[in-house]
C-alpha cells in the first residue's frame, strides 16, 4: 500500500480483500466480522468496497458494495428494496418562508401518509385508506409487471402495495425542507419500497436459505444465502427486485409531488420546483461493467457515484446533507456512502441520549422533539463531516444543505 492510497486494505484468509474508505470514522468490530464473512463468498468479484458510513446490518454490512458473478445474495440487498433519496431545488429563497415553520411541517404531514398506527379494525395511518386518483394512475404504470410476479407468487397480492405508493414509512425515513449555502430552498426525502418491498425481500431471503439447506451448502452466515444464476429462483428474484426498485423510485416521485403541492398551499408566492432533481437508490442490486467484466453489484447503504452521476448523502436530522457528483472511483466500484451511518443502535440511543440532548441537537429545526424519535437523534449517527472527508476521492460536493423542517415517520 502506497502513501497515496485513500483506502485501507484488509486481507481475508480464504477470501477476497476488503477495501475500506473509513479513515477518521469509527468502525465497529462486528461490522469488520460481517465484512470478512461476505469476502469469503466464492462468487465475489475482485473485492468488497466499504463506505465510511459502514455499520452492522442484517445479512450484509450497511455501507458495503458487494460485486458478484453468477449469484445474488437477497439479504445483501435487504428488505427495504430500492430505499433511497430524492431531492429537488425550488425557486424559493429562505426569505420566502414564514418565520414559524410548524405550519409547513403540519401541511406536509397531512399531504403524505407517514408512520404506522395499525390498530385492530382500523386503517394504518401510514397508508392510503382510499388512494387518490393520481396514485391509482401511477400504480397503473407498474401493475402489469406486478401481476406477472404475483401469478408466480400469489402471496404478494395481499401486501401493502397500491395503498403504500406515495407514503413515507417509519424509522430513518424522512421528508425535509432544506436551505443550501445560497439560502435557496430544497425539498429532500428518503423512503423505499414500503410494505410490498419488505414482503418480497423477506420471502426471497427465506427461500434462499431453504435452497442452501436443500443443496447442503455451508455458509459463513445463514444470511449470506444466495441464488445461483441459471436457477428459476434467481430469475424470479431479479424480476421481483427490479420491480420493487422501480416502485421505490415512483414512491419518492409521488411523495415529492404531494410535498410540492402542500408547500404551494402554505406559500402564496408562485415558485418553480425540481429545478435540479436527483432520485437515487441506496439499497439495490443492478448489472454493471467493472474492470472490463459484467457483474451484479449489490449496494447496501451505498450510492452509485459513476463519473458525473449525481447523488445525495444525508446527515442526521440535525446535521448537514450533501448533493454530490460522482468521481467514478474504480476501486470503490463507482460508489459512495448513503449517509452518516449509525454509531448507536436504536436501543442504545434510547438508553444513552436524553430528550434534552435531542432538543438541543435539533435546535432551529421544525421537527418532532419527543422521546419516540430519540432512536433517530443526531448523536446516534457518525459526524457527517468526517464521513465526507473519508470519501473525498469518491465524490465532489455540489451543494451543502441544512434542514429547517424535518418530518419523521
Amino acid at each position: 500500500m502506497t502513501e497515496t492510497t485513500t483506502f485501507d486494505v484488509q486481507h481475508v484468509e480464504g477470501g477476497k480483500p476488503i477495501k475500506m474508505w473509513t479513515r477518521g470514522v469509527p468502525v465497529d468490530e462486528k461490522a469488520h466480522e460481517q465484512l470478512r464473512k461476505a469476502a469469503q463468498m466464492p462468487f465475489l468479484f475482485k473485492h468488497v468496497a466499504v463506505m465510511p458510513d459502514v455499520h452492522v446490518g442484517i445479512g450484509a454490512t450497511v455501507g458495503s458494495v458487494i460485486p458478484t458473478k453468477g449469484a445474488v445474495i437477497p439479504a445483501a440487498v435487504g428488505v427495504d428494496i430500492g430505499c433511497g433519496m430524492m431531492a429537488a431545488r425550488t425557486s424559493l429563497m429562505a426569505s420566502d418562508l414564514p418565520d414559524n415553520l410548524e405550519g409547513i411541517r403540519a401541511a406536509i404531514e397531512r399531504a403524505v401518509p407517514h408512520g404506522r398506527e395499525a390498530q385492530r379494525g382500523k386503517r394504518d395511518h401510514g397508508s392510503w385508506g382510499d388512494p387518490p386518483a393520481e396514485i391509482v394512475e401511477a400504480w397503473a404504470t407498474i401493475v402489469a409487471r406486478f401481476d406477472r410476479i404475483t401469478a408466480k407468487y400469489p402471496r404478494f397480492k395481499n401486501t401493502n402495495n397500491l395503498v403504500h405508493l406515495g407514503t413515507l414509512g417509519t424509522g430513518n425515513h424522512f421528508i425535509e425542507l432544506c436551505l443550501d449555502t445560497e439560502q435557496r430552498v430544497w425539498i429532500m426525502l428518503h423512503s423505499g419500497s414500503r410494505g410490498v418491498g419488505n414482503a418480497i425481500g423477506t420471502f426471497f431471503i427465506e427461500l434462499a436459505k431453504q435452497d442452501m439447506r436443500k443443496w447442503f451448502i455451508n455458509l459463513p452466515d445463514d444470511d449470506l444465502a444466495y441464488f445461483p444464476e441459471g436457477t428459476d429462483h434467481f430469475y424470479d428474484y431479479v424480476e421481483a427486485v427490479e420491480w420493487a426498485q422501480d416502485f421505490a423510485a415512483l414512491n419518492r416521485r409521488m411523495m415529492m409531488t404531494n410535498v410540492i403541492r402542500a408547500l404551494r398551499g402554505q406559500i402564496a408566492k408562485p415558485f418553480d420546483a425540481e429545478l435540479e432533481a436527483v432520485n437515487c437508490h441506496h439499497n439495490y442490486v443492478t448489472r454493471e461493467n467493472h474492470f472490463g467484466e459484467n457483474v451484479l453489484v449489490t449496494r447496501k447503504g451505498a450510492v452509485r457515484a459513476a463519473k458525473g452521476t449525481m447523488g445525495i448523502i444525508p446527515g442526521s436530522m440535525g446535521a448537514k446533507s450533501f448533493i454530490v457528483r460522482g468521481l467514478g472511483n474504480k476501486d470503490a466500484f463507482e460508489s459512495c456512502s448513503h449517509g452518516a451511518g449509525r454509531v448507536m443502535s436504536r436501543t442504545q440511543a434510547k438508553k444513552l441520549v436524553s430528550l434534552d440532548e435531542h432538543i438541543a441537537d435539533t435546535a432551529g429545526v421544525a421537527c418532532r422533539k419527543d422521546e419516540s424519535v430519540i432512536d433517530e437523534t443526531p448523536k446516534a449517527y457518525k459526524p457527517i463531516e468526517a464521513v465526507m472527508a473519508a470519501q473525498a476521492d469518491l465524490v465532489e460536493i455540489v451543494h451543502t444543505l441544512k434542514q429547517v423542517v424535518c418530518v419523521k415517520g
